[in-house]
């Protein structure tokens, strides 16, 4: 999700665990987007997140798909997420806009972020495309009670299709809406181009928009740009051929061709958290202890990724004969 995630670790504590969660109010946030928000079932406090942070929502139907946190941080008795009916859908959204119903209790991940905000930053852009807004209207939120520097670029096809602009509207909301411009896009280079070089960029959408902002932004600090995902960049790595060492229990299994390393430790019965199976969510990071990954991932840094020290096991492969992970 992010092209150099800071908070790689944070709320790494709770992760893993499933909260129980009820859906206590759905509201229309713009054409085809609706707002669904959860509250702890035993009405406590929800585990903290950070501004960029998604959690894991375990449909009914045995589907668990990832949706940003949209609302304020410093908010803890309540979680809301936006979800477009997408037309595409592989069951996921329109499951959640035909299906939901408030007052059902759920089980939720809890909080990951993979897209962290550099608090510290002298002036933050943040790019949105669509429903990629709602992990920038949670930055913006963040950004305004920090009283930091930043500006929106938020683009949309027709102005009904635009969600949050109550939280999003300011002196640096800047509106883009391809109908009312000829059907020209957001002019990513001219933006890249014209913020300062020391400023931190965000950038959440369509695949050809973050196309565009990583090429905008190909001359900066690789550290300063951001971006998130809602489809793996490239293909899961399937070649197989290699050993798998898990260093924990002493076993070794053989990642055949056409086989995933994932598909390959639930074969052999090893437990491994899992979620999208794409490389875009985080939930199946496995420390690498020995050996050479091939990573497939669109969340891990360059630089992340030349240190070799973690891997996502669902779509990540192996370049060498052998791969020693922390399993």
């Amino acid at each position: 999700m992010d092209a150099s995630s800071p908070a790689m670790n944070v709320l790494a504590q709770t992760a893993g665990a499933l909260l129980r969660a009820r859906l206590t109010a759905i509201r229309y946030a713009a054409e085809g987007i609706h707002r669904y928000e959860f509250s702890a079932v035993d009405g406590g406090a929800l585990p903290a997140f950070t501004a960029g942070a998604h959690i894991d929502l375990h449909l009914p139907n045995g589907l668990v798909r990832q949706y940003s946190l949209c609302n304020d941080p410093r908010e803890t008795q309540r979680y809301v997420v936006g979800i477009k009916k997408d037309a595409h859908s592989r069951g996921g959204s329109s499951y959640v806009h035909d299906q939901l119903k408030v007052g059902m209790v759920m089980s939720l991940g809890a909080p990951r972020n993979h897209f962290g905000l550099h608090e510290e930053a002298r002036h933050t852009v943040l790019v949105a495309g669509g429903i990629g807004v709602t992990p920038i209207a949670c930055m913006v939120q963040r950004l305004r009670a920090l009283g930091a520097s930043f500006e929106v670029h938020y683009s949309v096809r027709r102005r009904e299709e635009a969600a949050f602009l109550e939280v999003l509207s300011g002196p640096g909301l800047h509106l883009h809406v391809d109908t009312e411009q000829g059907g020209r896009p957001l002019p990513l280079a001219g933006i890249v181009a014209r913020v300062p070089h020391d400023a931190h960029l965000y950038c959440c959408g369509p695949a050809p928009m973050l196309d565009a902002f990583e090429a905008a932004a190909a001359g900066r600090p690789a550290g300063h740009v951001h971006l998130e995902r809602f489809a793996a960049a490239s293909s899961v790595a399937a070649e197989g051929g290699f050993t798998v060492q898990l260093a924990r229990s002493g076993r070794s299994v053989f990642v055949a061709q056409g086989c995933t390393i994932l598909d390959t430790l639930r074969a052999e019965g090893v437990a491994v958290q899992a979620s999208c199976e794409q490389g875009i969510c985080g939930s199946c990071e496995t420390r690498v202890l020995a050996g050479t990954p091939d990573h497939r991932d669109s969340l891990l840094s360059d630089e992340e990724k030349r240190a070799n020290q973690v891997m996502m096991v669902c779509c990540s492969g192996s370049k060498e004969a052998t791969l020693v992970l922390d399993l």
